[in-house]
């Protein structure tokens, strides 16, 4: 399979190219390689497609924002994409570009193209939801059952909206989903087609609706979700379950449920992208002499060896005890590490016999700072 390319390059504009100038971007982009301009060539359909892809990533604010941080990978599980997508998908999810809920070369300049898409398909709305994770289950992937309360398709009339599961062809549109007007413009007078206001784009009517849903084909119920969050996952990114965001009226097709990440705050550990660091406070004498300490890790306490006359400040590494690293294809290429910085307790009261000892202490020549250091080089040619 083909590496996708990159969506700023799919659109020929720059990362820092505004909301406008991403639009125009791929207002142009989608006139190049419409199909009708180009009929039978695959090549333009699919560039005509890519096109859309990444408009559709960049011309959300939250969904830029992922990709610009993690590449595809942010957009792994869910979301557009072109392959997954009709042509007239495409055409009825970006319409607002070109000024109506769906476009072709013929609505842009005024002119019918001669081709039917047929009635619409409605889509329905997206659904955000946030977890709460802890790095435990951020460190291995885990599966989470929400409750959420959305609307889902009518059992009574299986979606459709009617009683009987009968519907009528419109009156208006005979079925297209669309109707022409002549519309006045500065090259005269144009045909422009728009949605069909009888049937709302869907070429059919209902006569006899349905007492439960009142004709929409959707109630508002609870549904139990099961969200599988793979390990690895960051505090404010978001992940796309397919299909189970709000249905559409009419058996169209489901919107997504966007779950949004967030970290619960750990006790012991603060996290740095795949690293955990973990702030160990030794006692003096421990210091001093060396000795084993307990630390905690995400799997459980493990015992390290303090060396004698181990310096605060000083960071200790355990290889592979942080948290999954994942690439910008989504691929997990190892584990992060846990960092520990040493630091060490100054007693702030002492008892009288404390004191003493202490006192005692200060004038040994190994206490005093830089006691048993070597001499440098520079020190011992000029000393």
């Amino acid at each position: 399979m083909a590496e996708k390319r990159d969506y700023y390059e799919v659109l020929g504009v720059e990362k820092t190219a505004s909301a406008e100038e991403i639009k125009k971007a791929y207002r142009k982009k989608a006139i190049q390689y419409h199909p009708d301009k180009n009929p039978g060539d695959k090549e333009a359909e699919e560039k005509f497609k890519e096109a859309a892809e990444a408009y559709e990533v960049l011309s959300d604010p939250q969904k830029r924002q992922r990709y610009d941080q993690f590449g595809h990978a942010g957009m792994q599980g869910g979301g557009f994409q072109s392959g997954g997508m009709s042509m007239e998908d495409i055409f009825t999810h970006f319409g607002d570009i070109f000024g109506g809920a769906g476009f072709d070369l013929g609505d842009f300049f005024g002119a019918g193209s001669g081709r039917n898409r047929g009635p619409r398909v409605r889509r329905g709305s997206d659904m955000r939801v946030k977890v709460h994770l802890t790095l435990e289950e951020i460190a291995t992937g885990c599966e989470k059952k929400i409750k959420v309360r959305k609307l889902v398709q009518c059992k009574d009339c299986n979606g459709t909206g009617s009683a009987d599961g009968r519907t009528e062809t419109c009156p208006t549109c005979k079925g297209s989903g669309r109707t022409v007007r002549q519309q006045r413009g500065i090259f005269g007078m144009m045909q422009v087609q728009t949605e069909c206001e009888t049937c709302s784009g869907e070429g059919t009517v209902i006569k006899n609706k349905c007492t439960k849903c009142g004709g929409q084909g959707v109630i508002r119920d609870e549904e139990i979700i099961t969200i599988t969050i793979p390990a690895g996952v960051s505090g404010g990114m978001q992940l796309t379950v397919p299909g189970k965001g709000n249905a559409a009226p009419h058996g169209g097709v489901n919107g997504d449920l966007l779950v949004l990440i967030e970290e619960e705050e750990h006790k012991d550990f603060i996290r740095q992208d795949s690293d955990l660091i973990y702030n160990l406070l030794l006692d003096m004498p421990t210091a001093v002499l060396g000795g084993q300490v307990q630390i905690p890790t995400l799997t459980g306490d493990v015992k390290i060896t303090i060396t004698p006359g181990t310096q605060p400040g000083k960071v200790l590494r355990m290889r592979g005890k942080g948290l999954p690293r994942i690439d910008q294809y989504g691929r997990n290429y190892g584990t992060g590490d846990l960092l520990i910085n040493v630091g060490v307790y100054i007693p702030e009261k002492l008892s009288k016999d404390e004191r003493k000892l202490i006192e005692q202490l200060q004038n040994s020549p190994n206490i005093a700072p830089g006691a048993g250091q070597k001499k440098s080089f520079f020190q011992n040619l000029f000393g």
